[in-house]
């Protein structure tokens, strides 16, 4: 099964493969927690798709390490 992302360089939706997606959390500037998933593309790009928290619960892809 593969995610579908939107590619803003090339204008187009993408599908990328499950092995080339991470799920991941960001924190906004007023402390909120946005949810997401993030996949790499062919030539190295990374592309992100925001998921409702419901969603990214529910979703077995492995969690991006943070710095």
């Amino acid at each position: 099964m593969a995610v579908e992302f939107y590619d803003v360089k090339t204008r187009q939706k993408v599908e990328i493969e499950d092995k080339n997606v991470l799920k991941t959390t960001f924190l906004t500037k007023n402390g909120q927690t946005r949810y997401g998933v993030r996949g790499k593309t062919d030539d190295g790009r990374m592309l992100t798709k925001f998921v409702s928290k419901a969603d990214w619960d529910k979703m077995k892809y492995e969690e991006e390490k943070k710095a």
